[in-house]
């Protein structure tokens, strides 16, 4: 299997030199059919284009043909976060602070694994969340996976930024 974090010092200088920002990078699929996936976003809009994905795609590929650090065959797939982004850095948390969230943990707490709450933020190297049961703070090394659930709230706060190309679908609709 892959190293992870050495497929991510590749990848981190071809998306910082598109002025994009990686959000996660890992390996899916199992053995029978592994795939590379990488989320990135433009950290001004937290949006990737189409173009974006297209160029970061091609640069990775261009890049992995020469080192060659993935030894069997591999899908690469280059995309945006999405609306229900994974939350993967400390930093995650305070930029979605406020919306909903579902969070996985290593060990329970107060006798659950996994669990909806509204995010705090983050200080110290912990997570400030609001769960039904109350306020929390979870170590974030604890947590095995986080993202974001879809609310009214999420989906006004992410509208598109960028409309290119509307105008074209509506006059063509």
């Amino acid at each position: 299997m892959a190293d992870i974090a050495a497929l991510t010092a590749l990848i981190e200088p071809e998306a910082t030199t598109l002025g994009l920002r990686l959000v996660r990078v890992q390996m899916n699929g199992g053995k029978s059919d592994p795939t590379l996936q990488i989320m990135a976003e433009r950290p001004e809009t937290r949006q990737l284009t189409l173009e974006d994905c297209a160029e970061l795609s091609r640069r990775i590929s261009d890049l992995f043909d020469e080192v060659d650090p993935i030894e069997e065959a591999y899908r690469l797939e280059v995309s945006s976060p999405g609306i229900d982004r994974p939350l993967t850095r400390l930093a995650d948390y305070d930029d979605w602070n406020g919306h909903e969230a579902r969070i996985r943990l290593i060990e329970p707490i107060e006798g659950r694994k996994m669990f909806d709450a509204r995010l705090e933020g983050a200080a110290d190297n912990n997570v400030l969340v609001t769960a039904k049961h109350g306020a929390m703070t979870i170590p974030f090394d604890a947590i095995v996976s986080a993202k974001l659930v879809l609310t009214d709230k999420l989906i006004k706060a992410t509208a598109p930024l960028i409309a290119d190309g509307a105008d074209k679908i509506i006059q063509e609709g």
